[in-house]
This record gives structure tokens, sequence and C-alpha cells, in this order.
């Protein structure tokens, strides 16, 4: 009897860290859910091209509360805000745009992703097998209090995914409002 309770003590203990500790969530949490609006919610969308030397570079961040910003362009400083190679002759290209959007419309492009698995950690690492693509796509993400967090080239793993994310890019890239 005494050794069946010290073997679910480490169960129990697990399910009440998982449960009480903040930062801890269960191992179980659904990645498909439904996006409430917040400020806290957070996207950030990273493009390279290869094709071309310079490697062209985009950056896109959405945040809840509408705020919408765009790095683009050949210097490191587009996806590296710590870069310190300024004597490359690239270091100064790079151009950034702001503005602000409904905090509605941002929480329904939140929504969409969701919908096609931005958090859903298990659907990634899984290579379609394709030829190294000349491009590159990649998400971080906070939304709800999940996150997702992988270098991993959503067009070879997930091409789906891999093209809303592109529309999301088309949207704010040049919008013509």
């Amino acid at each position: 009897m005494k050794t069946r309770v010290l073997a679910a003590l480490p169960l129990a203990a697990a399910l009440f860290c998982a449960a009480v500790l903040p930062g801890c969530g269960p191992f179980w949490v659904d990645p498909y859910i439904t996006v409430k609006e917040s400020q806290l919610n957070w996207i950030k969308i990273s493009y390279y091209r290869y094709d071309r030397k310079p490697v062209r570079r985009m950056i896109v961040y959405l945040n809840g509360a509408g705020h919408v910003e765009i790095r683009k362009g050949t210097s490191e400083l587009v996806s590296n805000d710590f870069a310190k190679n300024n004597a490359d002759e690239n270091w100064s290209g790079i151009k950034t745009q702001r503005f602000n959007v409904d905090p509605k419309h941002i929480n329904d492009i939140f929504q969409n992703l969701v919908n096609y698995g931005v958090l859903d950690a298990e659907k990634h690492f899984k290579g379609s097998g394709k030829k190294e693509e000349k491009r590159f796509i990649g998400v971080r993400a906070n939304i709800s209090n999940l996150s997702y967090a992988e270098p991993d080239n959503i067009f070879e793993s997930d091409p789906d995914l891999a093209e809303q994310l592109m529309d999301v890019i088309r949207e704010f890239d040049n919008p013509a409002w």
C-alpha cells in the first residue's frame, strides 16, 4: 500500500504544479481555441527570400491592441534588433511602417491563424519532403496565453498555414487604404 502512494506522488505533484503555479500549464491544452480580444495577444511573422542577393527580409508584428509594425529590407536590423555589423553595405537597408487598425480585425486574423494551427506544435516539424525552399516563413505567437516560437520553415512543414501567413503579410504590406 505504501508503494502505491509513493508511486502516485509524482503525478499528483505534477498536476498540482500545472494547476497552481503561474507559467505552468497542463500539457493537454487544446491549441484550437476561441481567441478573446486582449492587448496581450501578439504574433510576429518572419519572411525571408533567398533567391536574390542580398537576402530580402520582412517582419510583420501584430498585437491585440491593433498596433501593426512592418520592417523590411536587406539589413540585418530587420530581423535582429541587436545586429552589430554596422560596416555591412546593407546596414541602412531597412524601412519601418507603423500604424493602427481596428483591434477586432486583428482578433479575426488571430482566430483565423489559430484555426489553421498556428499554436499546434504537433503539426510542425513534419517536413513535407519538398526540396529546399528559396524562401522562409516563420512565426512566433502568444495568443490567449498559449505560445508558439519555433524556427521551423512553415513553407516546408505546413503549406496551408504558410499561405495564410502570406495572406497576412500581403494585407499589411503596402495596403491600399
